[in-house]
């Protein structure tokens, strides 16, 4: 694979931290972290670390979607992670993240907020998905789509009984979130024009001339993130899609291996 990733003259075709060109970092998952929300995990791809925790309130439904639900997404960029970042309002890039993460979740049909309506015109959940980076060392969006969906696939809404004036909420009675699909984001940067590599650290960001963040759902392309930068040759984003699937897979077994680990 790292073959594919070629594009000029590279001596040694090994990056600072002796990893391959088409090699991502090692990938840690966390699934149930937060005992207070109804679903979280923590991922850790090398150093860079995001926690994510989901937590559903009910409220009334917008007029316009009387029989669907809403997700909330918030990335979260603080001092914490990198000293990069100030107090304060949210940076423009946490903004541009949640935002990104929006898109994620809408393309990719992973929850269906059909799903989330517990009586239509009158009951819905909302799910606030907080993604707390806290260890900033570059591609914060794979790190941050992982933590989402693990968090997804851990998430258990509790049974609501109608009344007829307070619903009651039973934390005895609960039940899985549907997800409906598995997104996975693998971010491709690109040095000189040339030389392309996946899963940039802080510093590659900091020298890449492009960068480029490719969503898969299964063996379908779902979404293509390029924040301008250096335009990639046809044959350079076939290369992208074709790491993307082979990335997804990995990820997607990582999960099942961790979920199947807990429930023993």
């Amino acid at each position: 694979m790292a073959d594919d990733f070629k594009y000029g003259p590279h001596e040694k075709d090994v990056r600072p931290d002796g990893r391959e060109l088409g090699e991502f970092r090692r990938t840690v998952l966390n699934i149930g972290c937060i005992t207070t929300a109804e679903g979280s995990a923590l991922v850790k791809l090398g150093n860079t670390t995001i926690m994510c925790g989901i937590k559903a309130e009910l409220a009334a439904p917008k007029p316009a979607e009387p029989d669907r639900g809403f997700i909330v997404p918030n990335v979260q960029l603080t001092p914490l992670c990198s000293p990069h970042f100030r107090p304060g309002p949210p940076s423009e890039q946490a903004q541009v993240m949640s935002q990104f993460i929006a898109e994620v979740i809408k393309n990719s049909g992973c929850v269906d907020c059909q799903n989330l309506c517990v009586v239509p015109g009158k009951l819905v959940w909302v799910l606030h998905c907080d993604l707390m980076c806290l260890d900033y060392d570059g591609n914060v969006y794979d790190t941050a789509v992982l933590a989402l969906l693990a968090a997804f696939r851990n998430t258990r809404l509790p049974h609501v009984e109608e009344k007829e004036e307070v619903p009651e909420v039973t934390m005895d009675k609960t039940c899985s979130l549907i997800v409906s699909s598995q997104p996975v984001s693998s971010t491709f940067s690109i040095f000189d024009d040339r030389i392309l590599f996946v899963d940039p650290t802080v510093e590659e960001e900091g020298l890449a001339t492009g960068m480029v963040t490719v969503v898969t759902v299964g063996n379908k392309l779902c979404m293509v993130h390029k924040p301008g930068g250096s335009p990639l040759k046809s044959e350079q984003l076939l290369t992208c899609f074709d790491r993307a699937f082979d990335r997804s897979k990995e990820v997607l077994r990582l999960i099942e291996e961790t979920i199947l680990s807990v429930e023993r």
